[in-house]
């Protein structure tokens, strides 16, 4: 028994978390007694904390009311396995492709209808191209963002159009429906994107798409640079550490 429970200084939390952790422990379903015996809380109180969890699908409740952690959980669990394996396997890549190109190499999930910036590996000079950790941006001005509109198809894309408006970030922003189309038509087709000062001016990018193992696209490698050191010949680069990792997530390469 814990009646120990862990402070946050939200007090519902607390309990939700001590509930969820005393049905982790016990190797089945379990009764609303012995959880309110494991965590110290009123039957009534622990009752009523479970009900709302159950509304969420973060804890499960049978025909003969024993309680069980909820698929929730479990759905929860898988992306965050997801994004520590993304990381994990990127994280030497990113480093490779760093020391080939002497740049900022970034790595990007799609969250609606921006890109997060999740892992990056920076070079040791002083004049560089610095993405927080976390920070997001639109789709839309981005190299990779654009490739995870390309894979939603044309439709998804107009959505996207219409849905966000396509703020400019500079003169360059790809800012109505048609050039964003074309934009990502032809990036589409060989494999990779650009940014030609599209979210910040004086800064360029080069991106390709990492695909898992059922090859769908499930993140952004990007090379961010100042537009004047930006080089072309860094394209077979960023597309050879794309399939690196890809092929670390299980992708294989005959697959698409």
């Amino acid at each position: 028994m814990n009646n120990e429970l862990p402070v946050s200084g939200i007090q519902v939390i607390d309990r939700a978390v001590a509930l969820l952790d005393a049905l982790a422990r016990e190797p089945g379903p379990a009764s609303l007694k012995v959880l309110s015996a494991e965590t110290g809380l009123h039957p009534s109180t622990a009752f009523r904390i479970l009900a709302a969890l159950s509304e969420h699908d973060l804890v499960g409740r049978d025909g003969a009311n024993l309680y069980r952690l909820g698929p929730h959980l479990l759905r929860l669990a898988g992306r965050v396995s997801v994004a520590l394996d993304l990381r994990e396997a990127a994280r030497p890549v990113m480093e490779w492709l760093r020391d080939q190109v002497g740049e900022s190499v970034n790595l990007t999930v799609r969250e609606g209808d921006q890109v997060v910036y999740v892992e990056r590996a920076i070079p040791n000079r002083m004049m560089r191209v610095e993405q927080v950790i976390g920070s997001r941006a639109p789709l839309h001005v981005t190299a990779v963002g654009k490739l995870m509109l390309g894979e939603a198809g044309k439709e998804a894309i107009q959505d996207y159009a219409r849905r966000c408006g396509l703020p400019a970030y500079t003169a360059n922003t790809r800012g109505t429906e048609r050039s964003l189309l074309l934009d990502i038509d032809a990036s589409m087709a060989r494999g990779y994107a650009l940014d030609d000062e599209e979210a910040e001016l004086g800064v360029g990018c080069i991106g390709v798409l990492v695909r898992d193992t059922g090859g769908a696209a499930v993140a952004g490698l990007s090379v961010s640079a100042p537009m004047e050191r930006r080089r072309p010949e860094w394209v077979p680069l960023v597309e050879e550490a794309g399939r690196r990792i890809s092929e670390r997530l299980g992708y294989k390469s005959s697959q698409g």
